[in-house]
């Protein structure tokens, strides 16, 4: 007859034998630990592969509430949009929130090559012995839980004309030939369940239609840059992305997400806009303007803060924007500090609106922060052109993407735009004292002892 221990693994059969020496059942009973631990990290990794969760980043998760209709994710290639969007999909079929998907690629091709069938694909995202049933010929998915998500491609709205959805996930819809109408039949088909919802995942380009979306009350917008998901992307393609492309319009708009729109009539336009880094810290001058809001409240303008320096290769860089809406306590103390940090030569206001304000709140919070006050003596346009021709004549640079700045400048028409430019107001103040201010040649930096 054989023993009870016969049909057990060698090492556990071991452990069990009475007769075996006791530091051999020591030396055995510390490997079948090791192992035990070895085998339940390997099933943690496991289930944690698919516990999104406790994977994802802030940006990455599904809003709370039911107050929206539209998340709008735009962000950089690498990001992780497709896996965001394969995850929330998930999550609303898995909590019984959507049953009928609608998954719209560019084409057929792409949405079942990217949407399902990719590695962030809706395939992988489930557990092996809870993934879904594709069915290729049918264009369509179905889920455990009875719910079915159909295949449709982007540039053929037509096909959207009849089916009914309570949830659709679009992927790179900037890419779409015709968007709108795309768009259009889409929501007329968004009209199942109590609180049917749209997911967009794109890097975007410049469209009417996202333009719209962004300042729709319904839509949570949501922007990322390549570099969020450094950590999970390949260190080489970082270093790559960053020497090549960061300080590029391209970058701008495939690394950090840009909506490169133009305006006509507008001062600044988005090939104005260039991107560089200085070759070293020789600043010739730093100075930090100040635009402040007369007011603080909901309601009130922003505060526009710019550092910006003049360095010894004759360009201006824009080095950093502080601004925000803030009490005088907030933007004092973020000009106190930038003043140090980038060893400012001084701070400048504009007298006319709140400069006296500007002097008595820093040098409350920092007495030996140097100060200017300036006078507009010309209209606001006759001040920013000269700064605009500066942009063309190719001597000014930001040193990365300065996403509400550039949006504000290229948006801002002469005698049209309602709202002020704050930011725009202290970034011509700051560019005038350093380059076209009787003292912006030759002034030794004070720093420099």
């Amino acid at each position: 007859m054989k023993s009870p221990s016969a049909s057990i693994h060698p090492l556990t059969s071991s452990l069990v034998n009475a007769h075996a020496p006791s530091p051999t059942r020591s030396r055995l009973l510390a490997q079948f630990h090791l192992f035990l631990k070895a085998e339940l990290d390997r099933r943690l990794k496991h289930e944690s592969q698919y516990h999104w969760l406790s994977n994802a980043r802030p940006a990455q998760r599904l809003p709370q509430g039911d107050d929206w209709q539209t998340w709008l994710i735009l962000a950089g290639r690498g990001f992780g949009k497709t896996r965001t969007g394969a995850e929330s999909v998930r999550h609303l079929i898995e909590t019984n929130q959507a049953r009928h998907i609608g998954l719209i690629g560019q084409s057929l091709v792409e949405a079942a090559s990217i949407m399902v069938l990719g590695e962030s694909g809706l395939m992988n995202v489930f557990p092996p012995h809870e993934r879904p049933i594709f069915k290729s010929g049918q264009q369509k998915i179905f889920f455990k839980n009875g719910a079915i998500a159909t295949l449709f491609g982007g540039n053929s709205p037509e096909r959207l004309r009849g089916p009914q959805f309570d949830l659709v996930w679009i992927d790179e819809f900037a890419k779409f030939k015709n968007p709108e109408e795309l768009f259009d039949q889409m929501m007329m088909g968004l009209r199942l369940g109590k609180h049917p919802k749209c997911l967009i995942t794109t890097t975007p380009r410049p469209s009417p239609l996202l333009e719209k979306l962004i300042k729709d009350s319904k839509t949570i917008v949501t922007r990322g840059s390549t570099f969020d998901n450094a950590d999970n992307l390949a260190a080489s393609y970082i270093e790559q992305m960053k020497s090549t492309y960061a300080a590029t319009r391209l970058g701008a708009q495939e690394l950090y997400a840009e909506i490169l729109t133009e305006r006509e009539g507008a001062l600044w336009n988005r090939s104005l806009i260039r991107y560089q880094i200085p070759m070293d810290e020789n600043w010739r001058r730093i100075v930090i303007a100040i635009d402040p809001a007369t007011t603080h409240h909901e309601q009130s303008d922003e505060t526009g803060i710019m550092v910006v320096g003049l360095h010894d290769d004759g360009f201006v860089y824009v080095l950093e924007d502080l601004s925000g809406r803030l009490p005088p306590t907030e933007w004092g103390t973020r000009v106190t500090e930038a003043y140090w940090r980038y060893k400012a030569d001084r701070v400048v206001a504009e007298v006319n609106k709140g400069g006296d304000l500007v002097e008595r709140v820093v040098k409350s919070i920092d007495p030996h922060v140097a100060y200017k006050a300036v006078r507009a003596t010309r209209g606001k346009v006759v001040r920013a052109e000269p700064i605009a021709s500066l942009y063309e004549q190719g001597k000014v640079f930001h040193i990365r993407p300065l996403t509400l700045l550039e949006t504000q400048i290229c948006d801002y028409i002469p005698n049209r735009t309602a709202k002020s430019p704050d930011r725009m107001d202290a970034l011509v103040w700051a560019i005038t004292d350093l380059m076209l201010a009787r003292e912006a040649c030759g002034e030794p930096k004070v720093w420099e002892v």
